[in-house]
């Protein structure tokens, strides 16, 4: 019996330091976890209410069951705005993803004049939204812009008065402020591939092309999931760019689901539909990103599994 006695103060001991590791770990993560039920969770709760309600922002606020979201359901307008959130989401999408990829991978390599290339390039994420939109709105004027300016005639175009136009600037002033974060995502991933890999595909004789879509491609599945994640549920809170850039025109044809939000809520004065839309707004993004981590499987696979 007394062979038996150190082992079992052996596995007391561990017992008791995995106990003390996951209460320190609990420990650390309560202030993230107070930070979210503060900023996060409350509010979401707060706007839940206010869509069964009828409030106009300053007086009472009174009960009203479903009549908020039969108004908004029965609203053409709220279908218009989905459409123009999916448009915006896809064609940004499209453009971000390859060119995000391609300079990716391109400053991934370690010399000095692609690392002063990226500094230059990262500069549009110091800038604000409202700032690029002030700036783009100026230099497309089709009587003072850019156009005018360079003599350039195919520049001289209502670039924001058309509405498949706006739709393109939209697009492209998008892509341009943040194809650089997405590059800098990919930038980090690329260089986590092992050498060894190209090292061997060179010897078997492959080129720059075919490393790119046998080994680079399938090594940064789980990099592209993520930053599709970010694109497509940030572009539906996409509000100031086109708030100052196109104000939802012309027409409606800019009129995103988040301006939409905007305008019912602080211009119509109607929080309970506007807490609606913004309801909505949190499922549309949770069920999008629901779909991305299932489309890129197992979230604990091993960006180098199948090597």
């Amino acid at each position: 019996m007394t062979t038996l006695a150190p082992p079992a103060v052996r596995v007391q001991a561990r017992n008791a330091t995995g106990g003390g590791r996951s209460g320190s770990v609990v420990w650390m993560a309560l202030p993230a976890l107070l930070m979210f039920l503060a900023f996060g969770l409350i509010p979401l709760l707060g706007v839940l209410a206010l869509s069964f309600t009828t409030w106009d922002g300053i007086g009472t606020i009174h009960p009203s069951g479903l009549s908020s979201w039969r108004a908004l359901l029965g609203d053409p307008g709220l279908l218009h705005a989905l459409w123009v959130t999916f448009l915006i989401m896809a064609l940004s999408w499209v453009l971000q993803t390859p060119l995000s990829i391609l300079v990716g991978v391109f400053l991934a390599a370690r010399k000095r004049y692609r690392g002063l290339l990226a500094v230059l390039y990262f500069i549009p994420l110091l800038l604000s939204s409202a700032a690029i939109s002030i700036t783009f709105k100026a230099l497309l004027d089709p009587n003072f812009g850019l156009g005018s300016g360079l003599g350039l005639d195919i520049l001289n175009q209502d670039w924001l008065g058309d509405s498949k136009l706006a739709v393109g600037v939209l697009v492209f002033v998008v892509s341009w402020q943040y194809i650089p974060f997405h590059s800098l995502i990919y930038q980090g991933a690329v260089r986590q591939i092992p050498i060894s890999m190209y090292e061997a595909s060179q010897i078997d004789g492959a080129g720059r092309v075919r490393q790119f879509f046998s080994i680079t491609l399938p090594q940064l599945k789980y990099t592209i999931i993520t930053s599709s994640t970010l694109m497509v549920v940030g572009s539906l809170t996409f509000f100031d760019l086109i708030f100052v850039l196109t104000g939802g025109g012309p027409g409606d044809s800019t009129r995103a689901l988040a301006l939409q939000m905007y305008r019912t809520g602080f211009q119509a004065n109607l929080m309970g539909p506007a807490s609606a839309i913004a309801v909505i707004l949190v499922l549309v993004g949770l069920l999008l990103a629901q779909l991305l981590r299932r489309l890129g499987g197992r979230g604990d696979e091993s960006q180098l599994e199948g090597v």
